[in-house]
């Protein structure tokens, strides 16, 4: 009974090993280390001890850091206080939250952060993902009649392989690209099951699993999952020649996972239509966005090009999406199985594989969609196919030591060992003569000396094999577990070299900078002068609101106003001069006032006028907006405006003032207001603002509230059932008509 519960406590043991720092250390699994190495204000409280800043590991991985741990803490910290986290009012002054779709809400997973402190949590989440993806492909494995040896190894591939070790510490990637063996297992069990009851379960997983592939949080990935899930499920449904029978089955259970998925699918759909996406700088023609001929290389050497932890890269932007190693060893066993396996399942995966590679890497038919212009297909990176490239390879490779265990004389081992072997002999040949090519000698010692370990791994798997061939059949086992701990040696040292573990301190820690603008900061934003200031979404942890934003999906018209600001200009024609990072880069002109800026956080003196600096920590220097307007307020005056255009014309005219005027996009009366209309800001929060105005008897007021316009929100004033119309206001704000007298106007959103 124990023994069949010792593969599922190897795999674990394993993952226990791999993050051993977290355990005996306390370091977390993110890449903190950027933060106070790279941004001030952090540099500035450590400066004293580390004048040039405390060195960090990886500068590649930075976005954990910068997009998904923020996101994750805003969703997290809603849902504990029992909302829905819709909206983000800390980016972009003011941003969907939830139909960003990283943020991954609605995540069953997520429960992790329900219960145990977010730090630790966010650990145990990274750590979920090479557990459970180890897991379920052992099932998965298991399934296909595997033993337990190759199962074992093929998910030891598939948890710890290039794609694994690049996406680690994002917590996203692979927590939508886990459930693939899952999946593939509910259908092969679905199509196998013989009564109601089994049928009923294995539906009631493959909803589960494909749901929580959807909600993790990475469309890409997603994506590609369901696309080869789609045709895996038509081959079997296929073979079984139960078309009819299966096919009611799976169109509920098609129906099923659309409906629940709905609930994110369509605030995303309906926030990507009114994203700048389509606008988004990609320029595919340019090396690094498909996979290079000259990188597949690293499925042998996996640092022939250097790796940025060392910073001795000199490979192609960038390391991260280019590297696709599963490791010697099972590379040997991924060649046998191809040549030698002849089985349905071989060429399955075996199609998968090379299908995966061809769009992945540059040539006509793989720059096909970019040429066309599909939809959302071009605007992906083809490098995330790596997700399938390593997946099938895991798989192949345990077909292939499956194949080595059933043969009791196998000497076709002997071949793919003389072409790992020739192909390691081409390689070094060709670094002796590199030269000859224009390539640099330094670059040439880098990839010699990182020859040198895939060499020792493979002569140390060419050994194994050999003593496998001449083993006795009871001591072969115990070669077999060599295989697998030569496997996992090769693949951790590969990964531990990648990834970063930090000191919890390091971790968004608190400066005497960021405290002061906590406490003055009010329902005002700030901004940075410089980018190596408090990046986007950093604020958001410190629930310091700012009109910065990293993301890529950010709102057009916002993009078009922040455009037309850094140009001096009304121009809002793309490109934008900025691609999925929104920052201002000119602090002159009344808009600047109207977004509400107080604080601009500067490394150089300010000259622009009406800026003061208040506050100093080491070479951060604090500026303070003496001419900032407030969250909320009215007008005297209100501009009709029949297009976009027109308004940002009119907000750069010379008689514009945004405390005196507003610019209405739609249908409304441009009758003079009262501009002595009192506003008191008595509620904000991400999903709700409940104002307090009061307007003198005579006649109504147009209140203006600076947060990003969105179709979303809604008004009601005084609480009736009837709902006041928001008005697109200033190009990218709200704008409301108030009646006369005391009113409590509540700003509030949905999800549909």
């Amino acid at each position: 009974m124990i023994r069949r519960f010792i593969p599922y406590l190897v795999i674990v043991f394993f993952v226990f090993v791999f993050f051993w720092q977290f355990f005996v250390k306390g370091l977390l699994p993110i890449p903190s280390d950027t933060i106070i190495g790279l941004y001030h204000p952090y540099r500035d409280l450590y400066s004293s001890d580390y004048p040039n800043g405390i060195p960090y590991k990886n500068f590649l991985i930075t976005d954990p850091v910068r997009q998904q741990y923020p996101w994750k803490d805003l969703s997290i910290d809603s849902l504990k206080r029992r909302e829905i986290p819709m909206w983000n009012a800390y980016s972009f002054s003011g941003t969907p939250l939830l139909a960003n779709f990283q943020s991954a809400v609605f995540y069953p997973l997520n429960i992790i952060f329900l219960v145990l402190p977010f730090n630790y949590s966010w650990s145990f989440f990274i750590m979920l993902q090479p557990l459970l993806a180890g897991l379920f492909l052992f099932f998965y494995l298991r399934n296909l009649k595997l033993d337990n040896y190759s199962s074992l190894l093929g998910s030891i591939i598939f948890s710890f392989s290039g794609f694994f070790t690049s996406w680690l510490e994002w917590g996203n990637i692979l927590h939508t690209g886990l459930w693939l063996p899952l999946i593939l297992l509910s259908i092969d069990r679905i199509i196998i099951s013989k009564n109601i009851k089994k049928l009923f379960v294995w539906s009631g997983i493959l909803i589960f699993s494909s749901v929580s592939s959807f909600f993790a949080g990475h469309l890409q990935t997603f994506f590609y999952l369901s696309l080869f899930s789609s045709v895996y499920l038509l081959i079997r449904v296929w073979q079984s020649k139960k078309i009819k029978k299966l096919g009611v089955v799976l169109l509920i259970t098609w129906f099923i996972t659309l409906l629940i998925t709905s609930i994110q699918l369509i605030p995303t759909l309906r926030f990507i239509f009114l994203s700048a996406r389509s606008l988004d700088q990609i320029l595919w023609q340019k090396e690094g966005w498909f996979l290079p001929w000259q990188n597949l290389v690293q499925f042998l050497v996996p640092d022939f090009f250097g790796n940025p932890t060392t910073l001795n890269y000199w490979g192609i932007w960038n390391y991260g999406e280019l590297t696709a190693y599963a490791g010697i060893l099972p590379l040997i066993l991924v060649i046998l199985s191809l040549i030698f396996r002849r089985d349905k399942k071989t060429y399955l995966f075996g199609s998968v594989f090379f299908v995966s590679l061809l769009f992945a890497l540059p040539n006509f038919i793989s720059k096909l969609p970019f040429i066309l212009e599909i939809p959302f297909i071009s605007s992906a990176q083809p490098t995330r196919l790596i997700f399938l490239v390593n997946f099938s390879l895991s798989i192949l490779a345990a077909l292939g030591l499956n194949y080595l265990i059933k043969k009791e004389k196998i000497r076709e081992i002997l071949f793919p060992i003389a072409a790992i072997g020739l192909l390691l002999g081409v390689i070094f040949v060709f670094i002796q003569l590199g030269n000859q090519f224009g390539i640099k000698q330094e670059n040439l010692i880098v990839s010699k000396r990182n020859l040198i370990f895939p060499s020792v791994i493979f002569g140390a798997s060419a050994i194994l094999f050999f003593l496998f061939l001449k083993s006795k059949e009871e001591f072969k086992k115990y070669v077999i577990c060599l295989i697998i701990f030569i496997t996992v040696f090769d693949l951790f040292r590969f990964s531990w070299k990648f990834n970063t573990f930090s000191k919890p301190e390091y971790l968004f820690p608190k400066t005497k900078t960021l405290e002061f603008i906590a406490q003055n900061i009010g329902n005002h934003r700030i901004a940075t002068a410089d980018a190596r200031i408090l990046p986007p979404n950093f604020s958001s942890v410190y629930k310091i609101q700012t009109v910065e934003g990293y993301d890529p999906l950010f709102l057009n018209r916002y993009a078009e106003l922040i455009s037309a600001i850094n140009r001096n200009e009304p121009n809002i024609e793309p490109p934008y001069g900025f691609n999925r990072i929104v920052r201002i880069e000119n602090f002159s002109g009344n808009i600047i006032d109207l977004l509400g800026i107080k604080y601009v956080l500067s490394l150089s003196e300010m000259n622009e006028e009406g800026f003061v600096k208040v506050f100093e920590e080491g070479t951060t220097k604090v500026y303070e907006n003496e001419n900032v307007l407030p969250r909320a307020f009215f007008v005297n005056n209100v501009i009709v405006s029949n297009s976009k255009q027109e308004t940002i014309d009119l907000m750069f005219g010379s008689n514009y003032s945004p405390s005196q005027t507003a610019i209405v996009e739609g249908e409304i009366n441009s009758r003079k207001y009262k501009s002595f209309g009192e506003v008191e800001i008595i509620y904000y929060s991400e999903n709700k603002i409940i104002l307090k105005t009061n307007i003198g008897p005579e006649d109504s007021g147009f209140l203006v509230l600076t947060d990003s316009y969105y179709p979303n929100w809604h008004a009601k004033i005084d609480g009736y059932d009837s709902e006041s119309k928001i008005y697109r206001t200033d190009y990218n704000f709200r704008g409301l008509v108030v009646p006369s007298g005391e009113r409590i106007i509540t700003f509030y959103i949905k999800n549909l």
